[in-house]
């Protein structure tokens, strides 16, 4: 759980225990602490067991301890399927612990450190996942803060859990004033986060928007070769569009990212149920639409692909200002085209038609479908009648002016 170090090979266990947990085997360790891999003897149940390092100062001691305490209240009262499940938390001794569910499979972070795209369908349902298990946690008070692939977890039957809310805070203590240090991972850090201002759920939205765009292109929006470039970056660096860099990716998924990463927290979604409900919309369009057996699917025209960098300046446009030209008075006094104001369409009409012969053709016109419409009723019966008097008959029942705008159109 958490950012794990390389998996040791396994110690000699078997007689160790941690409260009531009997150990079985070391999974991995971090900066924090270890992991473990124990059984319960109470409810014969296998579990994860989280521990912190109590080495260092007191001071060191007291933090850490005080931060994995921090993470128990934060995320027991947490359930959720897209959330990692905490089952028991207590010390042994000097040695606190987290007994949380065991997870059977692999860190995101095995992917995308390879440097290659996740497969399209695959990207979106993971960041549709994550964002659906952050939106809950929002809607209880609870704030990750530090998202990255190493604490998303990849399991069974695709599900995803988000793991490791060892940095997260309960929203109450800021709003009590509490001093927050910045904390979380260089790279996927927000910039509220980067500059030590008060980072809240929208912080989690733009580290996620970072891990999205991860999985999409392959590369990191943000890097450099030490710490204060990726960090200038994040503040200040807008990345390119996704589909600048696959040109296969869908234009919709540049302005996802672009919302989810934007600087300022009120630019970005305001919940992170919104967005996965995108994202949600965005994979819908990518399945093909059932096909029914026995019936031709008419081709569909390809979708027109948008500019992602041409539509910046027009989304920055306010709607009034964007629309104001679709609609230009003229000035008093401009030149009318040689029409005057009051021009009457159907009077024009009405003169054009008689000057024409239009009239006289369209009545001899009609009279000519009247009688056609007669035969047709005699000779082929009422059902033919029936079929034809609307287009054969109808012409009679038209009021003059339809009579004329017709002629005038077939003329």
């Amino acid at each position: 759980m958490g950012t794990h170090k390389q998996r040791k090979a396994p110690r000699n266990t078997t007689s160790r225990k941690l409260g009531r947990y009997q150990i079985v085997d070391e999974i991995g360790n971090g900066a924090m602490g270890t992991v473990y891999k124990a059984v319960d003897p109470m409810l014969d149940r296998t579990v994860a067991l989280k521990t912190i390092n109590v080495s260092g100062s007191e001071r060191e001691m007291a933090e850490y301890e005080g931060r994995f305490f921090q993470e128990a209240k934060a995320v027991g009262g947490l359930n959720h399927p897209n959330i990692v499940t905490i089952h028991d938390v207590g010390s042994s001794g000097n040695m606190p612990y987290l007994a949380m569910e065991l997870l059977e499979g692999s860190e995101l972070a095995t992917l995308t450190d390879r440097g290659q795209p996740l497969p399209l369908e695959k990207a979106i349902d993971v960041a549709a996942q994550v964002a659906q298990g952050l939106a809950y946690a929002h809607e209880h008070g609870v704030v990750h803060r530090d998202i990255k692939p190493a604490n998303i977890m990849l399991v069974r039957d695709g599900i995803v859990k988000i793991a490791d809310f060892g940095i997260a805070r309960m929203r109450l203590a800021e709003a009590n004033g509490e001093a927050v240090n910045p904390v979380g991972s260089p790279r996927y850090m927000s910039p509220e986060q980067v500059l030590a201002r008060r980072a809240d759920h929208r912080s989690d939205i733009f580290s996620l928007g970072v891990v999205l765009y991860e999985m999409l292109t392959g590369n990191a929006p943000f890097s450099g070769g030490d710490l204060n470039a990726v960090l200038f970056q994040i503040v200040n660096l807008v990345p390119p569009a996704p589909s600048t860099i696959d040109p296969s990716i869908p234009t919709i998924l540049d302005f996802i990212v672009a919302k989810a990463l934007a600087k300022t927290p009120d630019e970005r979604y305001a919940t992170a149920r919104e967005f996965a409900d995108d994202l949600k919309h965005c994979s819908n369009g990518l399945r093909p639409s059932p096909r029914l057996v026995g019936v031709a699917t008419p081709k569909q025209p390809a979708m027109p692909k948008i500019d992602a960098y041409a539509a910046t300046p027009l989304l920055t446009k306010s709607y009034p200002e964007a629309r104001q030209s679709d609609n230009p008075r003229p000035s008093v006094g401009a030149a009318t085209m040689g029409v005057a104001k009051d021009f009457d369409s159907l009077a024009a009409m009405v003169r054009l038609a008689a000057q024409t012969g239009v009239a006289q053709n369209f009545e001899d016109f009609a009279a000519h479908r009247e009688a056609e419409a007669a035969e047709a009723g005699t000779v082929h019966g009422t059902v033919v009648r029936e079929q034809s008097s609307p287009i054969l008959t109808g012409f009679d029942r038209w009021k003059p002016v339809d009579q004329l705008i017709f002629a005038a159109s077939v003329a």
